[in-house]
């Protein structure tokens, strides 16, 4: 598990890649694609690198 990632996104990592396994998709196209949901809701939650470091450039202290 990435250092960034909480226990709620890797319950969410584990539970999109045995839903892709179930589909059908390979275990590393699997891995990919939860890997790129768990990011993605990262990203739209304002939890990504990039976004903090913006956040902190334009506070004012």
């Amino acid at each position: 598990m990435p250092k960034a990632w909480n226990n709620d996104d890797e319950k969410q990592y584990q539970h999109v890649k045995d839903s892709e396994l179930d589909r059908g998709h390979s275990k590393d196209r699997a891995e990919e694609i939860a890997a790129a949901t768990v990011n993605k809701q990262r990203h739209k939650e304002g939890r990504t690198k990039e976004q903090q470091e913006s956040a902190d450039k334009h506070s004012t202290k």
